[in-house]
């Protein structure tokens, strides 16, 4: 155990947020009014208890809530943590077979069943299926369908997949088949709650992959919920998703697969939330892996999701991860460093070289092991004292120790003597000087992930001036620093850079995405999804006041993709200095105006002093800079705007735009007068603000439309349409 780091405090409101890493279980406390962190503790990650991780997440929780820290539990309002267990069984292949029940009328069944059936070779590695067949073109009854479900459990499915042509528009049939599972104890999902899209294939193969693990994960989710009530925890529970947003404990018990890459997620969240990073590469260094990740304009990329060969419909942040850290071991080759990794130090069970006693070690034999009997290297270790003595391993840590490049009060600083002497019977093997041997573990652990962070460079064009390198975690000293001076950009240390996965957890926001099939977005269509996605997140625990609601329609794909995000309820009400009520979500880490104005000056690439703040509602500013441009033929005047919520978070960024505001009347009016004088009935790309959110009519392809819906959805209060010109 790293140990626990307090400040006094009493009788405050405090969310805590903890992390389950491969390696370590770290956790924090947050104030919620100030976002001023009280305490945080690390402990190791109980991946071999009983009761899995649910008892390093308690220990953590207790490590905060331990003597001394003036916490209490009444004091804890909402409890967030991250996980591993989604895709550690997905990428160790713990899956359970999966019975698939498809549906579709008695014309289309060689088509639905071709579409449905996943196995057969198609690439879905680890993924065990058997299938069944009910025909709708008559209303299907219990007894048919209850004798299909006893085929598929006697073919050995554990739980079960229903899913139809088209019944994202009608999910009677598949939310009967579910029930009928139900009664018969056999864990169900369905695939219109997984997604909304008509490609009948990857809306099946991505609830039969979630299902393959909802048996798994509903005993976790059980696990850490009763050992939290046991304990006398009564505040909420809420889990990390792989989209950097929180949901409740039913969703990871009904759809596991959103917390795929729940752990990356937490870092990045940290960075947006607490950081504030507007612009830049963040890289997670931890013990046993690196997590690597861009964010632009203030808001990370985000992605479908492929899990080993198993594309999905599922989205989440672009995370690239490599098997290399902090605690990575060395493999050696004809007395070269043939490469640091993936076996850590951390699952070998070894502890660092660098943090042993120079004493023990003095005497110590260069050996070399296979920590694990599967592992195709032999790795670098020091056995000290006759056999059966302590074995410690070296690693980037030692490496990185043995040549100064660890400031003292670094999390990573270890002892540099201990850190020599290891790395001197590592060159004395390799026929060189410590130093020599050091650099070469350094240079090899790094190259992967230099040549990682310079194809993320190009592949989302970030210009080489602007961008930077932001470290996280417990080994963001270890390597990231050469890997920014290697390519030539800034690095920067995250404050709290150890547990800034943790604080992630504790500051996100609910967030619901949702895809849903629409070949005509009409005004009325989009209104109606709007106010779905917002009755949703109010059922999760959302203040209504406090939800978002965007959304972007993809012409292409005939698809409008509906985003709401808004702040977690909590039970007991929070007063902030000055007697105002505190925002409750992201640990009170809104912008102030200033800082807005600065990431608004960074998003737009305009001098701040040419940015104003020219319209706000409850939860959005626009911000307006003007910028002349060069031309062929002299130069031209141009209005930037972009639209950043109270967060910082940026919903809309237009190079070039005019923006009506006033009451409901005045901006209808001056947008009517607009359309019709640009003599084209083709609509420009149009978004309304006002207190309710942003709405992006950027669907509709009329200008007549345009103006129906904006005029169908403004009232009588102020608000504000952007126009791209």
């Amino acid at each position: 155990m790293k140990g626990t780091e307090r400040s006094g405090t009493a009788g405050r409101s405090v969310r805590v947020g903890i992390d389950v890493g491969g390696t370590f279980t770290k956790a924090v406390a947050i104030e919620s009014g100030s976002g001023a962190i009280l305490a945080k503790t690390t402990v190791p990650t109980t991946h071999a208890s009983e009761r899995g991780v649910s008892d390093g997440i308690l220990e953590a929780l207790f490590g905060i809530l331990g003597s001394g820290s003036g916490i209490s539990m009444d004091d804890v309002e909402l409890i967030s943590h991250s996980t591993t267990q989604a895709i550690n069984a997905l990428l160790e292949r713990d899956m359970h077979k999966v019975g698939i029940v498809a549906m579709g009328v008695g014309p289309t069944k060689k088509d639905v069943v071709k579409r449905t059936r996943l196995e057969g070779g198609r690439g879905h590695r680890g993924l065990e299926t058997c299938h069944e067949f009910l025909d709708t073109s008559h209303l299907i009854e219990e007894e048919e369908t209850e004798s299909a479900l006893k085929r598929l459990r006697g073919e050995g499915a554990e739980v079960i997949v229903a899913t139809e042509a088209f019944g994202v528009d009608d999910p009677s049939n598949e939310t009967f088949v579910m029930n009928c599972a139900a009664k018969m104890g056999l864990p169900c999902t369905a695939s219109h709650e997984i997604s909304s899209v008509y490609g009948l294939e990857i809306r099946t193969l991505t609830a039969a992959v979630n299902a393959s693990i909802m048996p798994k994960t509903f005993k976790v989710a059980d696990f850490v919920e009763g050992a939290m009530r046991r304990a006398g925890v009564a505040a909420p529970l809420m889990i990390m998703k792989g989209d950097g947003g929180v949901t409740d404990m039913g969703t990871f018990r009904s759809k596991p697969i959103l917390t795929v890459l729940s752990g990356p997620a937490a870092s990045v969240a940290g960075a947006l939330l607490h950081l504030k990073v507007t612009n830049g590469i963040f890289v997670e260094v931890g013990g046993t892996s690196t997590n690597i990740s861009v964010i632009k304009n203030g808001r990370p990329e985000i992605k479908y999701v492929v899990i080993r060969d198993h594309p999905t419909c599922i989205r989440s942040l672009d995370v690239r991860i490599l098997g290399v850290a902090g605690g990575s071991m060395v493999a050696l080759h004809k007395r070269r460093v043939k490469r640091v990794g993936p076996r850590s130090a951390h699952i070998a069970g070894l502890r660092y070289a660098c943090f042993a006693d120079p004493r023990l070690l003095a005497d110590g034999q260069l050996v070399m092991i296979k920590p694990k009997p599967n592992d195709e290297d032999e790795y670098a270790a020091i056995r000290c004292g006759a056999e059966g003595g302590e074995t410690f391993a070296i690693t980037n840590t030692c490496a990185a120790n043995a040549l100064d490049m660890i400031r003292e009060g670094d999390y990573s600083r270890a002892n540099q003597e201990s850190a020599r002497m290891a790395m001197k019977k590592l060159g004395d093997a390799m026929g060189v000087s410590y130093s020599e041997a050091a650099m070469s573990v350094i240079q090899t652990a790094s190259f992967e992930i230099t040549k990682t962070v310079a194809r993320i460079i190009k592949e989302y064009k970030i210009k080489t001036g602007s961008a930077r390198i932001i470290g996280g975690g417990g080994g963001a000293s270890v390597l990231v620093p050469f890997v920014a001076k290697q390519i030539g950009v800034p690095y920067e240390k995250a404050e709290h850079a150890e547990v800034i996965s943790s604080i992630g957890v504790a500051s996100a926001m609910l967030r619901e995405e949702k895809e849903i099939a629409m070949a005509d977005p009409t005004p009325e269509a989009i209104s109606v999804a709007h106010k779905s996605a917002r009755g949703a997140l109010v059922a999760k625990g959302a203040v209504p006041e406090s939800v978002s609601v965007d959304s972007t329609y993809m012409p292409d794909k005939s698809i409008l993709r509906v985003t709401a995000t808004g702040n977690v309820e909590m039970e007991s009400s929070r007063v902030a200095a000055g007697g105002e009520q505190s925002d409750a979500g992201w640990a009170g880490q809104a912008f102030t105006p200033e800082e807005a104005r600065q990431r608004a000056s960074e998003v737009m690439e305009v001098e701040s002093d040419l940015v104003t703040p020219e319209f706000e509602s409850e939860h959005h500013t626009v911000f307006v800079g003007r910028v002349t441009v060069k031309r062929l033929f002299g130069r031209k005047s141009r209005q930037r705007m972009v639209v950043l919520d109270r967060f910082g978070r940026t919903k809309i960024k237009v190079d070039n735009g005019r923006m009506f505001r006033g009451d409901g009347a005045l901006v209808a009016g001056e947008l009517d007068d607009f359309l019709k004088s640009r003599n084209s009935d083709i609509a420009p790309q149009t978004y309304l603000i006002d207190d309710s959110g942003v709405m992006d009519f950027s669907g509709l392809t009329s200008a007549s439309h345009i103006l129906g819906a904006v005029r169908d959805h403004l009232g009588d209060g102020r608000a504000a349409v952007v126009v791209e010109m």
